[in-house]
């Protein structure tokens, strides 16, 4: 006779156990065990045993798990460890697609069946298919050494509850591949990340006269912000700010692409006008057939003069703050880099004077926001705040002046993750004395 039912108090406290105790556990095979140590007070049946042809190829199935093994292997990750049989009655029901009831085993197995170890000494057997796309490609037996230890009622339920613990136990495995996936992804972006950072100036420029502050941060391991410094003749510098189109490692990539192109253009990278005619040539013509693009803003500065010289692709007019005057400078602007192969840019030149701070950023700082209002609407940090800022920042420095902003920005957006990379160039002229 079947063994009676416990009484449900009890057995809701044995179920309520075995809950709690997987809720944690993060290997799919020490869930398993531990989900049938938990329950095994709720089961009658003496012996398991488990198929799958998950990764073979008919007919062939491994036999993943049986009470006979005297050892025993994780079916994840030693599965060419596992016995591999075909055919046979366990071959049938490892390809049914369907519940296998037998209740007298022995007139269904032969002695010379491949299976016969695994299944020899049993009187009755249950096996339930774990279904995935409709097919069984697990398979879960239930062994009974004694036919009067069988107890038919109890099948659906053991089917329903065993196809949710394979469901279960399959989304536990996905979801550590998935894990793993996507750290050795960010791995590989960090190290980009890196790769990328190297190829910023190391230092910023030491020029009489003249002070230099950087900010640079993406919002991802690694980004498509870029800035850069060419010494040029004549003692001479050349002032270089980009946004790749985009985010992440494919914007990395193309930042990394302008920075070699920048570092290879011909002549004498001047005067800004041609520099950006060569990027955008070879932009357009071999790195951004995606659609992808590049703003910049390149500049070739005298500090003898004070004269800068400049063009635009693109990008946002850089400010300049003149005492308490804060205003953006002509743009000279063409399209992109990398939108059209052929196009011009505009070359135009500002003299500045003692006490003026050019400021160079890329739209991450005046786009940044917090997190969208409950209507959904949203708050871009914007021009005008930045304005605002360069002019309450009148005796600031350089390196104030942009620490001061980076601090506003992350008060505005007010823990929100970051959408865009933010760069901020800031150079200014020294009063002198």
């Amino acid at each position: 006779m079947p063994r009676p039912r416990l009484p449900w108090q009890h057995e809701l406290q044995i179920i309520d156990t075995a809950m709690r105790g997987v809720s944690d556990v993060t290997d799919p095979n020490l869930m398993v065990r531990a989900y049938w140590d938990s329950i095994s007070e709720l089961l009658p049946e003496a012996d398991y045993l488990a198929l799958s042809r998950r990764g073979v190829e008919p007919p062939d199935f491994l036999i993943t798990r049986s009470a006979r093994f005297t050892e025993h292997f994780n079916p994840w990750t030693q599965r060419e460890r596992l016995p591999r049989m075909r055919g046979g009655l366990l071959g049938e029901i490892a390809y049914a697609d369907a519940p296998v009831v037998i209740e007298n085993l022995p007139e269904r197995l032969r002695d010379d069946d491949p299976a016969h170890f695994y299944l020899r000494g049993y009187q009755a057997m249950v096996a339930l298919p774990r279904y995935e796309g409709g097919k069984g490609l697990n398979v879960g037996m239930t062994l009974y050494e004694s036919a009067e230890e069988f107890d038919p009622s109890r099948v659906p339920m053991m089917h329903w509850q065993a196809s949710l613990f394979g469901r279960g136990t399959q989304s536990l495995v996905l979801r550590n591949q998935l894990q793993s996936a996507l750290s050795a992804l960010d791995r590989e972006l960090r190290a980009v990340g890196q790769i990328q950072r190297s190829l910023l100036p190391a230092t910023l420029p030491d020029l009489p006269g003249v002070e230099f502050a950087a900010h640079y941060h993406t919002s991802a391991s690694a980004g498509g912000d870029y800035y850069d410094f060419f010494p040029l003749e004549g003692g001479r510098l050349g002032i270089f700010i980009a946004d790749v189109s985009g985010h992440g490692t494919p914007a990395a990539v193309l930042m990394a692409i302008t920075h070699a192109l920048a570092h290879t253009a011909p002549g004498t990278l001047a005067p800004p006008q041609d520099v950006l005619a060569h990027l955008n040539a070879r932009l357009a013509q071999s790195y951004t057939l995606d659609g992808s693009f590049v703003t910049a803003f390149y500049a070739v500065f005298d500090p003898r003069s004070l004269r800068l010289k400049y063009s635009c692709a693109g990008h946002n007019p850089p400010r300049l703050r003149r005492g308490e005057t804060v205003r953006g400078i002509d743009a000279a602007s063409g399209l992109p880099l990398g939108v059209l192969d052929g196009q011009s840019f505009p070359e135009s030149t500002i003299d500045l004077v003692p006490g003026d701070l050019l400021l160079l950023y890329t739209d991450g700082i005046t786009e940044a926001m917090p997190a969208p209002a409950s209507d959904g609407s949203v708050n871009l940090f914007g021009v005008e705040r930045l304005d605002a800022i360069l002019g309450r920042s009148q005796r600031c420095s350089a390196r104030e002046c942009v620490d001061l902003i980076t601090r506003e920005v992350a008060a505005f957006v007010n823990g929100a993750p970051t959408a865009d990379d933010q760069t901020l160039l800031a150079m200014c002229c020294t009063p002198r004395r």
